[in-house]
């Protein structure tokens, strides 16, 4: 009898084909109906991980013993046993180490779970590992010196986008159908328009950031997940959503269920729509040819699509901004210093995010008081902007991804750093003006995302267009604030006419 009974756990075990061509949900769905163990589903995301992580270097800490002895116990929540990554940033998963993408962290294990992570573990989630991320999260592209660079696995000599890169490439791949990320400049939304995702950046406060974390990036960055299917997104967020004790704010009230919203119609919105950069100066011209195709879609489903944009300051925004950065950057390094029991030193750090940091310590609190508030004034102004309009849409990057290494400093910079570092005269990067160059090289790629964390309103990177070259190019639908039931019912609109959970890399 042995013989027939292995051939029947081989008939029943799901394969890789299958396996990809589900979202969480339906995975989840197979579970419950008994067609498919979660012990199936991880030993096939593991799999599938081993054979083609080498290539795009997604996964960095793999648990997968504590995921198989996990699928082997009873599971709770709308996505039982479907096997799920963390963004090793900002949650924590107990015992295990969360980086940040920094060498001074990648021995310390967390203590104890985030509120996030025991919410995704309630909801049936099983955690297979943690993805790669720049350092402290920082940079539109994942290309950490502790972990190396993650790959798109539409073209592995181009970037993933980041922050939340690692994760946005191992669903892309296939490894899993969703994985978690945090938007603090467009970190969920960057890497989702880069590999073909639906990601979505929840309102300001709708997620909890506890127990250690009071507000990230000063209330900018927010966590959620990057998916496949606009409905995953929506039902995680069903499971997650909340404040915990103690959280700084809260999002406005939401009584209602977000898979139901991503399953309505929308009715007729007022949509605004520009490829106008907000930022930066310049727009590929087949970002631009894929946005008026979007707009032309928008207007085919009934939609009242107007040309509009809240109106920015390029050059004030993007120096009040880069300003509370660059602060938030140096308490980091000065956080992670302190962890591991040695002084503040550039070689410990990449030279982006150290560059940055230096600069932070060369502000004085005055000068980060006024760029707050500056950026809540504009707030202000966006939000009456919102009066008018349902939804604003515009592309997420100004280029396609870009091929790795593009956006590291050079090395002749990045010796200037690491000399200005070792005198600890963050006052003389301010004094050659270094800012500037940076915040412009920032936001030509993503010169419409940051906006949107600094007003606290959803957003979210909807796929719409293949570029000649077969990469993804996604467009940013931003909602009012609170109002992600409008984001959810739009997205699912757009995910029926024009589905994409077919078209895939060709990784394998």
């Amino acid at each position: 009898m042995l013989p027939l009974t292995i051939n029947v756990e081989m008939e029943r075990m799901i394969s890789e084909a299958d396996y990809i061509s589900q979202d969480g949900l339906g995975l989840a769905a197979l579970v419950k109906a008994g067609e498919v163990t979660a012990r199936e589903l991880a030993e096939v995301a593991i799999s599938r991980i081993e054979r083609l992580n080498p290539k795009i270097n997604a996964v960095i800490t793999p648990l997968f013993d504590s995921a198989l002895k996990r699928a082997g116990e009873p599971f709770e929540g709308p996505f039982g046993g479907v096997p799920f990554l963390v963004k090793d940033l900002i949650s924590t998963v107990e015992g295990v180490p969360t980086a940040a993408g920094t060498r001074l962290l990648k021995s310390m294990p967390a203590t104890q779970d985030s509120e996030l992570v025991r919410r995704w573990k309630r909801a049936g989630l099983n955690i297979l590992g943690k993805t790669n991320t720049p350092e402290f999260g920082l940079t539109p592209y994942t290309e950490p010196q502790a972990f190396g660079a993650t790959r798109n696995p539409w073209d592995l000599s181009r970037t993933p986008g980041g922050s939340s890169g690692g994760s946005a490439a191992a669903v892309a791949a296939g490894f899993v159908p969703l994985a978690s990320g945090g938007d603090g400049g467009g970190s969920i939304r960057i890497p989702a328009s880069a590999c073909g995702l639906f990601g979505m950046k929840p309102t300001r406060g709708r997620t909890p950031t506890g127990p250690v974390i009071g507000e990230a990036w000063s209330g900018y960055a927010v966590e959620h997940v990057l998916t496949r299917s606009v409905r995953d997104s929506a039902a995680i967020l069903d499971a997650t959503h909340g404040a915990d004790s103690g959280a700084p704010y809260h999002a406005p009230a939401f009584t209602g269920s977000w898979i139901e919203a991503s399953r309505r119609p929308p009715g007729r919105l007022k949509i605004a729509v520009s490829a106008t950069p907000m930022l930066g100066k310049t727009v590929d011209p087949e970002i631009v040819a894929a946005f008026n195709q979007a707009a032309a879609l928008l207007s085919d489903l009934g939609h009242h699509v107007i040309e509009a944009a809240p109106r920015i300051d390029r050059e004030a925004f993007s120096m009040a901004f880069l300003t509370v950065l660059a602060a938030e950057l140096r308490a980091d390094i000065e956080e992670t210093a302190r962890r591991a029991g040695v002084p503040v030193r550039a070689a410990d750090y990449d030279p982006s995010s150290f560059g940055l940091g230096l600069l932070g310590s060369a502000f004085s609190a005055a000068e980060l008081t006024a760029a707050k508030r500056y950026l809540q004034a504009v707030s202000r102004e966006v939000a009456v902007f919102f009066e008018g309009v349902d939804v604003l849409m515009t592309p997420v990057l100004a280029s396609l991804p870009v091929r790795i290494g593009a956006l590291l400093p050079k090395p002749a910079e990045a010796r200037l750093i690491r000399v200005i570092g070792a005198m600890n005269a963050g006052w003389l990067l301010k004094a050659i003006g270094i800012a500037r160059p940076i915040a412009d090289a920032t936001f030509d790629f993503i010169p419409w995302t940051p906006i949107f964390n600094v007003t606290g309103q959803p957003a979210a990177s909807v796929p719409m267009a293949v570029s000649a070259g077969g990469l993804p190019i996604g467009m940013q639908l931003v909602g009012r604030f609170g109002d992600e039931a409008g984001l959810f019912s739009l997205s699912g609109q757009i995910e029926k006419a024009r589905p994409w959970h077919n078209i895939r890399p060709a990784l394998d």
